[in-house]
């Protein structure tokens, strides 16, 4: 019988695996060996590479980034959510490449009949009409604001930005229309739209959460390799406070037995870094990030996998992902209540708000459908 071939990790890559057959494909794939992958290729023939997939070669360069657009006709996405602090949220990429195996967005790539691991942060799908779309969306008779939540999905500052300036066109929207807006994100190219963010500031119309899940330079390698390094990250946190922007750390996700004993210490960095507020978010393995999970902790923390996968399930009623709206970001039972109030005690510590500030929505004002369109006053 043919034997499964085992997956190995990819330098610079957090996901293991790069399986297409996901809950909306009926026909499995595994790759196996079936005696023949030592077989030398006869020096008359050259092998046929046509078909084989970007990473079939583990040894050799790992899987390229590909760039493509995305179509979409609308650039808000909505939710009715009560545990999410916000009803609306904006994402100029689908896919991010900082490659994060945790990232609860991996399994969105099904949809496109790629993959939630390899593909989702090899393939990038940019929306370069983004801005157009929002500025005609807010435009709509009837618009009511609302703070708008950009990256609540994916990473509006991943690298690709630096490139597509996408991010920076939608801040230029809110910024005209006086729109409210909350950024997430771990990209460090955030400060380079000070410039925006400090004047939206000044009209209380912007916050922005920095997401900081280790301080472990090494733990961030294989956890999130190509997210800039907590350092970097804890910068750019006093780089916008500096400026006037209102800026918390977000300690996410929590991961029991690997980096949860850090939550205190993440929390205090990010005060000492200026933030004015923190948040936290317990793990979540919802379809496809169970199984990336699984093969993460093989390839780089075995000896500590039946631990991890125990302690999440101690906190998600015995599974791996609760759904349940209210307990999905924080979990239930002794493990989830203990996280919880040593974040509490560590918020008051360090004299943190736990919460976000309400932005200002009433100095909203539809910007023109066309941006060549002047003003009268």
């Amino acid at each position: 019988m043919d034997t499964p071939i085992p997956e190995r990790a990819r330098k610079g890559r957090g996901a293991v695996s790069n399986a297409r057959s996901t809950r909306f494909t009926a026909l499995q794939r595994e790759r196996t060996d079936d005696g023949w992958a030592g077989a030398r290729t006869p020096s008359s023939a050259a092998p046929d590479t046509a078909d084989a997939p970007a990473d079939a070669d583990h040894d050799g360069p790992g899987p390229q980034t590909v760039i493509g657009t995305d179509r979409s006709k609308s650039a808000l996405s909505w939710n009715r959510s009560p545990d999410i602090p916000f009803d609306r949220s904006l994402n100029p990429y689908k896919g991010c490449e900082h490659g994060c195996v945790y990232c609860f967005a991996r399994p969105t790539h099904a949809y496109l009949d790629l993959s939630p691991g390899l593909d989702f942060e090899t393939w990038i799908f940019a929306k370069p009409n983004a801005p157009d779309l929002l500025r005609q969306e807010l435009a709509k008779p009837g618009y009511k604001p609302a703070t708008i939540t950009l990256g609540a999905n994916t990473d509006p500052y991943q690298p690709v930005e630096r490139d597509l300036r996408i991010s920076r066109g939608l801040l230029e929207v809110l910024e005209e229309a006086r729109h409210p807006v909350c950024i997430i994100t771990k990209g460090v190219a955030v400060t380079r739209d000070t410039d925006i963010l400090a004047r939206m500031a000044e009209r209380r119309l912007v916050r922005v959460m920095v997401s900081v899940t280790t301080l472990d330079r090494e733990l961030c390698r294989t956890l999130e390799p190509r997210a800039p390094q907590p350092a970097r990250r804890l910068a750019s946190v006093r780089t916008l406070v500096d400026a006037g922007v209102p800026t918390g750390v977000m300690a996410a996700p929590m991961i029991p037995a690997l980096n949860d004993w850090e939550l205190e210490r993440i929390v205090e960095a990010a005060a000492a870094a200026g933030a004015d507020a923190a948040g936290y978010v317990l793990l979540r393995l919802p379809y496809e990030i169970k199984h990336l999970m699984e093969e993460w902790l093989d390839a780089h923390a075995p000896g500590k996998k039946e631990h991890v996968l125990s302690l999440v399930r101690q906190a998600r009623d015995g599974a791996l992902n609760q759904s349940d709206w209210g307990v999905r970001m924080r979990g239930t039972g002794e493990y989830a209540d203990l996280l919880a109030r040593r974040f509490r005690l560590a918020v008051r510590r360090h004299g943190l708000s736990g919460e976000r500030p309400e932005l200002d929505t009433s100095q909203f004002t539809p910007p023109a459908k066309d941006p060549r369109q002047g003003s009268l006053f």
